[in-house]
């Protein structure tokens, strides 16, 4: 629909990779002694990131959607050349139309901007840094690892989804 993804996921990216660094290199934990509880932690952790970009993705959609400045389609035509004011000329936009993709932009920096302060007192002070450097590092190579994780998310996944059996 649009390019959201893209630049979300190299925010995401860009913020991991300087959490990996802030933590710093000296990862002596062995994944043996990564408990069950701190890969769920972790899942919770990265579960809500996830929500939070979905949400944000769902509030830029519906504003774009329900816009009346533009159809979508043209939203997403200029959203590609909105840093480039020889290519905005040659497709004639309006000012009002460089104007919504700007505050669409602005929306998503800003929310980006809080998912990622989120991501980082989740991973410094639910998870611990260095567990959350170690478990995310260690996720990548010790299958063993993975397969706790994938059933610790799974558990978690269906935890949330059963339906309320409040009385």
């Amino acid at each position: 629909m649009y390019n959201l993804n893209i630049r979300t996921m190299k925010t995401i990216t860009i913020l991991t990779t300087c959490l990996l660094l802030v933590a710093g290199a000296s990862l002596a934990q062995n994944t043996e002694k990564i408990s069950d509880e701190d890969l769920r932690k972790y899942a919770i952790t990265m579960d809500s990131v996830e929500a939070m970009q979905n949400a944000l993705r769902d509030l830029v959609a519906e504003r774009v959607r329900s816009n009346t400045v533009m159809p979508v389609e043209r939203y997403n035509e200029l959203f590609k050349i909105i840093d480039d004011t020889t290519k905005l000329r040659a497709t004639q936009a309006t000012p009002d139309e460089i104007a919504f993709i700007r505050e669409i932009d602005d929306l998503r920096s800003v929310n980006i901007e809080r998912i990622n302060e989120v991501y980082q007192e989740l991973a410094r002070d639910f998870v611990g840094a260095k567990t959350f450097n170690t478990i995310h590092r260690s996720l990548k190579s010790d299958t063993q690892l993975k397969s706790r994780f994938e059933a610790i998310s799974e558990q978690l996944s269906d935890a949330g989804s059963e339906p309320d059996k409040g009385g």
